[in-house]
């Protein structure tokens, strides 16, 4: 059986099946196959639960520089585990890697790793630039941020343009944080024609989806009685 018929098999939800697909495939050396493989042992699809085969998996994918068993076991380090001692260092190393490699949740994943100094030194430089990476792969998330750092000019020159197209793709994207920071870029006219009502129709779409700042601007209109929500 080919990868591709073992990936097959998972998409359909025929655990078990697919799990001896990718189990033979991974002895075979497949890193694919390995990661696929450990993943399953991870969260028990088709398999009982059992991190330490997982991770067995994922660090024979690794030899191979398989970019989704870095990131996997990125998560492991910068999370912990009953088998692995938090490291945000090593979890660092590893989103870096698989980054690299391609992956746009490891390029978000290291992105907010050099904007907070988590991990590696702060770099706002290499924060926006992971970030605008996986923005290009349309990493919801990731445009938000990059947003954030061109309205504070951090690592890029402010630009308050560039923060509204970022905040904008996020919104429409469901994101109830840009619909939020979109909307204060109406409220206040930066980077777009000041309009209140935009900036309110983008605060109701973010208190909607439970975001807290937006919400807590909500309730004060109703009680000033400017608003029906």
């Amino acid at each position: 059986m080919t990868l591709q018929e073992a990936h097959k098999l998972y998409n359909d939800k025929n655990y078990e099946e697919a799990f001896v697909a990718y189990e033979r495939l991974a002895h075979e050396g497949n890193p694919d196959a390995q990661t696929s493989l450990g993943y399953m042992h991870q969260t028990g699809q088709g398999v009982q639960k059992d991190e330490q085969k997982a991770i067995a998996w994922y660090e024979k994918a690794i030899e191979q520089e398989q970019p989704y068993a870095l990131f996997n076991m990125g998560l492991l380090y910068a999370n912990s585990s009953q088998y692995i001692a938090q490291d945000i260092h090593k979890a660092h190393e590893l989103f870096l890697r698989s980054a690299v490699a391609g992956v746009d949740l490891a390029m978000y994943e290291v992105a907010l790793m050099f904007e907070q100094g988590a991990g590696c030194t702060q770099n706002y430089s290499e924060a926006a630039f992971w970030y605008e990476e996986a923005a290009k792969r349309g990493h919801k998330e990731a445009f938000n941020n990059l947003g954030v750092l061109y309205k504070e000019g951090k690592g890029v020159p402010q630009n308050f343009q560039r923060a509204y197209v970022c905040f904008s793709r996020a919104a429409e994207g469901g994101l109830s944080a840009a619909q939020y920071n979109l909307g204060m870029l109406y409220d206040r006219g930066e980077g777009v024609e000041q309009d209140h009502d935009k900036a309110l129709e983008w605060c109701r779409k973010a208190a909607f989806q439970g975001h807290a700042k937006a919400r807590e601007i909500i309730a004060g209109l109703q009680e000033q009685g400017k608003i029906v929500f």
